[in-house]
This record gives C-alpha cells, sequence and structure tokens, in this order.
C-alpha cells in the first residue's frame, strides 16, 4: 500500500501534464488531491503496520526484477525510521501546497515539479535497494532545480546551480562508494539489507564509510559544505523552501544513516593513531556537526535578511541530526531521526511565515524595514504563528523539538561530554537569534516606520500597516496543521518512539548490537 505514495505523485505529474494551459485552480486542486492522498495512504500504511515496526521488523511493500544482469531490483520496504518520513513527507506536501495557493505562474509546470519532487523523496524513504535509491535521489534533485530557477526569487539561478552542483558532487561520491561496495562484497546486489550482513574488509569500510556519509552529509548541511542552504533557501518560493527544509536536506541525513552506517559500520572504528585529536572519522564528524550547529546559530544571530536568519537556522539544527547519528547509542540515534521529523515541520512552518505571509505581502525580506511596520498588528495571526514556531525551535517543552533536541545532548553526553557543552551554548545562541528576528520583525515600533520603507512599498507614509493584505484560509489551515503536528510529538512523542526505537534492533543495525551500546 505505501508504494501508491510515489505512484500516485506520478500520477499527479502526469494529469497536470495534460491539463489545458492557464488553468492554475485546476492545478491547484490535483496538486492538493494527490498530497493529500499520498498524506493519508502513509497514515493508513502506518496505523496499518504499527505493530510490526513496533517489534522491529523490516515490511516489505514491492519487490520485483529490474535489472536482472546485475542483480538490481525493485525493492520498496520500510521500517520504524523510513515510515517516520515518510509521514513526514506527506505533511509536507500538503503544507507546501496550502502555502502555494497564490501560485498564478505557469501553475501547471510549478505543481507538477512539486509533486515530480514528493514522489522521487518518498521513493528515496522506501527504498531498500540501493540502486534504486540513488534513482529517486537524482528524480528530488532535478525538479528543485527548475522550481527555484524559475519561481525563485533572490538571485534564484545562482541559488539553483548552487544547490543542483552540490547535490550532484555528493550523488557522485555517492556512487562510487556504492560502485565499490557491489564489487569488493560480489554479492551481485544492492540490497542494503544483504550488504550489511557482508563484513566488507576494514581497510575498505576506512574509505569508503566517510565517501558515502559526505557525499549524503552534504545535502544534510554538513559543515562546511552547508553554503548551498542558505543561498538555496533563500533563492526558493515558499514551498520549495519548505520542502529544501522540510524533506530534502533529510534524504542526506537519512542516507547517511540507512547507507553509510549500515554498509560500512567499521569505517566509524579507531583509526589506530591520532590526527590533531582525532582518532576515528566519527571523531571528525561530531566535530564538524558541533561548529555546524555553533556557527549555524552565530551567522543567524548577525544576519539582516529574515529569511537568511531562517536559512543558517536550519544549517544549526541539521547538526543535531548529524551529532545524534555518531553518539552511536540508541537514545541519540533515535533523537536524531526523531530530530529530522521536528525540524521537518518547524522549519517548514517558519519558512512559511517569512516567504509567503510577511514577504510575498510587504515585498521586503529586510529586518530593519519590517521593525517599522508593526506587522503584530498588521498580520496578528502570522506574528503569533511566527512566536510559536519560534519557541518550537528553540526547543520549548511541549513541542517535539525539545524531545528530539533533548535526546540527542544526551545521547551525545554519553559519548562526548565536551561536545554536549558545547552544543548547549548553540542552543542559547538559538534563542537569541529567534527572539531577535521575533522583536524586529513583528513587534519594532509601528510610529518609526521611515520614508523609505513605506515608498519602497508603494505606499503613503504610516499607510503601510492598513495596506498589507490579510492571510489567508489555506495558510492558516497550513499552519494549524503543522502547529498542531509539533505540538502532538512534543506532549506524547511516543507515537514515533515507539517505532523509531525498535527499528535500531533489526539487522540492519546488528553492528549497533555487537558494539554493545546501550
Amino acid at each position: 500500500m505505501l508504494a501508491w505514495t510515489i505512484y500516485i505523485s506520478f500520477l499527479g505529474v502526469l494529469v497536470l501534464m495534460l491539463l489545458p494551459k492557464g488553468n492554475a485552480a485546476a492545478a491547484r486542486k490535483v496538486a492538493m488531491l494527490s498530497a493529500v492522498a499520498g498524506l493519508l495512504v502513509a497514515l493508513a500504511g502506518f496505523l496499518q503496520e504499527a505493530p510490526e515496526f513496533k517489534l522491529g521488523k523490516i515490511v516489505p511493500v514491492a519487490d520485483a526484477g529490474w535489472i536482472h544482469s546485475l542483480g538490481i531490483r525493485y525493492y520498496l520496504a520500510a521500517d520504524g525510521i523510513s515510515m517516520t518520513l515518510v509521514l513526514l513527507t506527506g505533511l509536507a506536501a500538503v503544507a507546501g501546497i496550502l502555502f502555494s495557493w497564490n501560485i498564478a505562474h505557469r501553475a501547471k509546470e510549478f505543481f507538477a515539479f512539486y509533486l515530480a519532487l514528493i514522489g522521487g523523496v518518498y521513493g528515496v524513504f522506501l527504498s531498500f535497494d540501493l540502486f534504486l535509491l540513488l534513482v529517486f535521489y537524482e528524480i528530488a534533485i532535478i525538479p528543485k532545480y527548475f522550481i527555484i530557477a524559475i519561481w525563485g526569487s533572490t538571485r534564484r539561478e545562482y541559488g539553483a546551480m548552487k544547490l543542483a552542483l552540490y547535490s550532484f558532487v555528493g550523488s557522485a561520491m555517492v556512487l562510487v562508494g556504492l560502485i565499490a561496495a557491489y564489487v569488493v562484497s560480489g554479492a551481485h546486489t544492492f540490497n542494503v539489507v544483504e550488504l550489511a550482513k557482508y563484513p566488507f574488509p576494514h581497510g575498505f569500510q576506512m574509505w569508503a564509510f566517510p565517501l558515502v556519509f559526505v557525499g549524503f552529509a552534504i545535502l544534510a548541511g554538513l559543515w562546511p559544505f552547508h553554503t548551498w542552504a542558505p543561498t538555496g533557501h533563500v533563492a526558493a518560493p515558499t514551498a520549495a523552501s519548505m520542502l529544501l527544509a522540510g524533506v530534502v536536506m533529510k534524504l542526506g541525513a537519512y542516507g547517511c544513516l540507512r547507507v553509510a552506517m549500515t554498509v560500512f559500520p567499521e569505517g566509524m572504528g579507531d583509526w589506530g593513531f591520532g590526527v590533531m585529536g582525532f582518532h576515528s572519522w566519527r571523531d571528525v564528524i561530531a566535530v564538524l556537526a558541533v561548529i555546524g550547529i555553533v556557527y549555524g546559530a552565530m551567522v543567524a544571530l548577525v544576519q539582516k535578511d529574515f529569511k537568511f536568519v531562517i536559512g543558517y537556522s536550519s544549517v544549526s539544527h541539521m547538526g543535531f541530526v548529524l551529532l545524534g547519528l555518531v553518539t552511536l547509542n540508541t537514545i541519540g540515534l533515535s533523537g536524531a531521526v526523531l530530530q529530522m521529523f521536528s525540524h521537518g515541520v518547524i522549519a517548514g512552518l517558519l519558512f512559511a511565515v517569512v516567504g509567503r505571509m510577511v514577504y510575498d505581502r510587504t515585498h521586503t525580506r529586510e529586518l530593519s524595514v519590517l521593525e517599522g511596520m508593526g506587522l503584530s498588528k498588521a498580520m496578528p495571526f502570522a506574528a503569533v504563528t511566527f512566536v510559536i514556531a519560534g519557541v518550537a525551535s528553540m526547543g520549548l517543552p511541549g513541542f517535539s523539538g525539545f524531545v528530539a533536541e533533548l535526546q540527542v545532548i544526551i545521547g551525545a553526553w554519553k559519548a562526548y561530554p565536551t561536545l554536549a557543552v558545547i552544543t548547549g551554548i548553540g542552543i542559547l545562541i538559538g534563542v537569541a537569534y529567534t527572539l531577535r528576528a521575533m522583536q524586529k520583525a513583528f513587534f519594532g515600533d509601528a510610529v518609526a516606520t521611515s520614508l523609505t520603507s513605506s515608498h519602497s512599498l508603494g505606499y503613503e507614509d504610516g499607510d503601510a500597516v492598513e495596506r498589507v493584505p490579510t492571510i489567508t484560509i489555506p495558510e492558516r489551515i497550513g499552519a494549524v496543521i503543522l502547529i498542531g503536528v509539533s505540538l502532538l510529538i512534543g506532549l506524547y512523542p511516543r507515537l514515533l518512539l515507539d517505532v523509531i526505537v525498535p527499528s535500531f534492533d533489526s539487522p540492519l543495525f546488528e553492528w549497533l548490537r555487537k558494539g554493545g551500546v546501550q
């Protein structure tokens, strides 16, 4: 049943391409029906297979021969980890369309690329044949480029090209590692479960692991390969920003966990010597993740562009995911997966407020200009939404971010106590940049509105507040859905943790149990 999340998305693309030009209303309806159907199928599959996921089982979804001469199969399956991210994809898809209800320019092409991207993302999360996973991974990259280059804003061609180039370089690294694993194993298969069982030579894993891990981690925003993320987020239209932060960055983190860490587990082991205090690739990645957390937060703190603040905050929050992965303990790993889900929801909401509610109405993202507009009075719903999303992003108890980041920090404390303390500093800086953005964007002095800011909007002085369009019904629905999901998981995280944690008892993570990690 879960395979239909993929098929429905691509069927939606086909229907959109058959629509007549200029019928934006029909394009929106087709896209929304496809996204809602995909989400409903994901929910039904989750509820149906939850007992299996809670036992740590991998549930087959589809299995058919594809390229027989190479042993490549169309093999789809799901466990608690992939199921969590499939649900996230469904939520992000629906919310993104709700916040794109105003798209009129080439609407059918926009939503066709959008659904193709969603179909590719579903495919990545459900693929247990690594060649198939890489095919879907590339399918997800191509629509991103066109969505940003055609419908984007600030330096859109540059942002789209940079994102595509970084993504393809990472993909090439992954492809080299997978081909090497296929040849060395001699198993004539790309099945991740079978490859995870094969005892690859220690020396081979020592170079294959960092190659594949970094190849995927580029898309997850690993410092110093993160620079595509802020420019891509800022250039992208609202829905694309929501998908980039919500699910596309999760593709990279998921690949790190599902491929690099399961197929080449010994690559995280000790080198047998030390270099500048590092004794393993695991140590290197942990330090880079913490640098990303602190660096992203510090850069976000000094940004003048509202969207850049959220762009760099995504780099910071994805650092928690990567840090949780290399803790190699169950609480840290499960926290990393929960953080993928939580950040996807919260970052999507933040980008929706900044891109759709604020920028599309005021035509500016400059905090110094927004500060004088009194947007808390002009757009109270947007202000309240950003405050809620902001405190959720800070890690306020009751929201999903708190549970996820707490688990990562506990896991990091067990593995890297010093880095856990530094991570805490990153959280404090996160509170600072969130409050600063909140204050400047929504709670500045409206009386201080300058002639420059008013005239740049095409209004007479002092008239800016009255002329800002109201928040639409689709936008309100999208915001309520995302806030509700974050609250639900924050108040009852067992809904996801009960299927995530047992997944680490599956054959894919045999290395975890052999290491005796608690």
